[in-house]
């Protein structure tokens, strides 16, 4: 969370600004996206009205509402002054933006941390009949972490009476104090059914703790994990553990762990381990290194909390981008979006347990009529999904446009490769242009869905056995597809849920 500030000119945004009396022609309507960065806003990716946004935050469903919470500045298009903003959604697909939720104050910034419903009224908020949200950050003293001071970050809450649009600080925080750990931060809180109790998952430094309380005001440790334990190539953050249960009705634990930088394509990104947990410690089942995504831009995903036993998902959303370059993106009046929303669960295979991602069934609503081609297509959106039903060692895909620029996947030597080195602008940062490689981690390959917004490209293969996201920024949509390596593909144009 210590990143260089990076200033956007404002006489480009001022020589652009028009009366709104004014009917813009085509080219000046270009000239005004392309200073703004408006160009590259997704069509149906979450995204901020404007400024600056990182991490998902306290991800939790009640009454009837999904609550998209995020780390956000909003005077600026850089990392700045921490805040929560807030959205919510009946579908995960349709998002309402709300007021700020959390400002900054006298304790200092408002960092990621995550939200539950205190059902039981543990901590007293709320009462049975009408339950309090609570949700749980880290407060990050800005001047201490300017000096060599260690206890700067501490853990704090607040709650909400009216479904989470208004929301009131605790007045004994912080709940836990820094016991002189500079990197103290990012609280993730379940409720453990088994041992009657809250669970916090905290990042520290290059590992994570446990903590635990019967009400949410008060903490106790009871565990550490991973210091020799998975990548750390940087520091660990944004923790999330959660149960699932496999198609046999196994239940087993997964811990998702980001770490920045030390990613699989340098900068940052999310690790998970799978294994058990007995209500204090989580022990593995192996010590692998995975990784939730596979490409470059997503990063702190977590999860939703309180999603009903009927449902039965355990639903992720991760931040589409990387710290390496998250700042100097080529948008302006706003910067970062959202992955799509991917429903997790478990599958094994010969190495044991590991991480399935699908794209949410609510999707299904944007898509339009699907068309079948063979070997090369044209499509006039700037969204669609690309469909394989028959993959082979040889598959390659190629999105372009008539400006020569492309991004190519295909699978070579037992991995997947993504290269996006003339996909577009790349100028902002020296890291952006790269092929990006991953092992093929399944025995069988038997499908291939590829999600292409404005900006961006996601890869789930074998429904989500295996993903790869990563940003691009093409001067001109990729409306040229060529396929080899299989017989037909499907191409379905993606609605926009927003009135972009």
């Amino acid at each position: 969370m210590r990143f260089l500030v990076f200033f956007v000119t404002i006489l480009c945004l001022i020589s652009c600004k028009e009366s709104p009396k004014v009917l813009l022609s085509d080219s000046k309507k270009s000239q005004e996206s392309n200073a703004s960065g408006e160009q590259y806003r997704p069509l149906y990716h979450f995204t901020p009205p404007t400024h600056w946004m990182n991490d998902p935050n306290g991800l939790i469903y009640y009454e009837g509402e999904y609550h998209l919470f995020y780390q956000y500045y909003p005077e600026d298009n850089v990392w700045g002054p921490m805040h929560w903003g807030h959205a919510v959604s009946e579908d995960l697909v349709h998002w309402k933006h709300l007021p700020i939720a959390l400002y900054p104050d006298e304790q200092g910034y408002i960092f990621s941390g995550s939200a539950v419903v205190d059902w039981q009224n543990t901590s007293g908020f709320g009462t049975k009949e009408q339950p309090a949200l609570v949700a749980i950050f880290t407060y990050h003293e800005p001047k201490g972490a300017e000096t060599d001071a260690l206890d700067f970050q501490t853990q704090a809450i607040a709650y909400s009476l009216d479904k989470g649009r208004t929301w009131v600080k605790y007045e004994g925080n912080p709940v836990l104090g820094n016991p002189g750990i500079r990197d103290f931060r990012d609280p993730k809180v379940i409720w453990d059914e088994d041992s009657g109790q809250w669970v916090m998952s905290l990042a520290v430094k290059d590992h994570i703790n446990f903590y635990t309380s019967p009400n949410l005001l008060n903490w106790k440790l009871a565990s550490e994990f991973g210091k020799n334990l998975g990548a750390h190539g940087g520091v660990w953050e944004c923790p999330d553990l959660f149960p699932l249960v496999d198609s046999q009705g196994m239940k087993k634990w997964v811990l998702i762990v980001s770490l920045n930088p030390g990613g699989p394509q340098g900068g940052s990104a999310s690790q998970y381990f799978v294994g058990d947990f007995n209500g204090k410690t989580f022990t593995p089942d192996d010590t692998q290194i995975r990784w939730v995504d596979y490409g470059a831009d997503n990063y702190a995903g977590v999860t939703f909390s309180d999603i009903p036993e009927e449902d039965g998902r355990r639903i992720f959303i991760g931040w589409m981008s990387n710290w390496q370059y998250a700042q100097v993106v080529p948008t302006y009046t706003w910067r970062s979006a959202m992955t799509l929303p991917r429903s997790l669960e478990l599958f094994k295979d010969q190495e044991g347990y590991l991480l399935q991602s699908k794209p949410v069934d609510e999707l299904k609503a944007l898509l339009g009529t699907p068309k079948s081609f063979s070997g090369e297509a044209e499509i006039s959106d700037e969204a669609y999904l690309l469909s394989v039903d028959s993959i082979t060692q040889t598959i390659q895909i190629v999105l372009k446009n008539d400006l020569q620029e492309y991004v190519i996947f295909r699978i070579e030597n037992d991995s997947l490769v993504l290269d996006r080195t003339s996909a577009g602008d790349h100028s902002f940062h020296k890291a952006f242009s790269a092929v990006h490689k991953a092992p093929i981690l399944v025995d069988q390959l038997h499908s291939l869905n590829v999600f292409v917004d404005r900006s961006s490209i996601e890869i789930f293969v074998n429904d989500g056995e295996q993903v790869m996201t990563d940003l691009l920024f093409p001067t001109k949509s990729f409306s040229i597809i060529e396929v080899s390596g299989t017989d037909t593909f499907d191409l379905t144009p993606i609605h926009s849920p927003f009135n972009n």
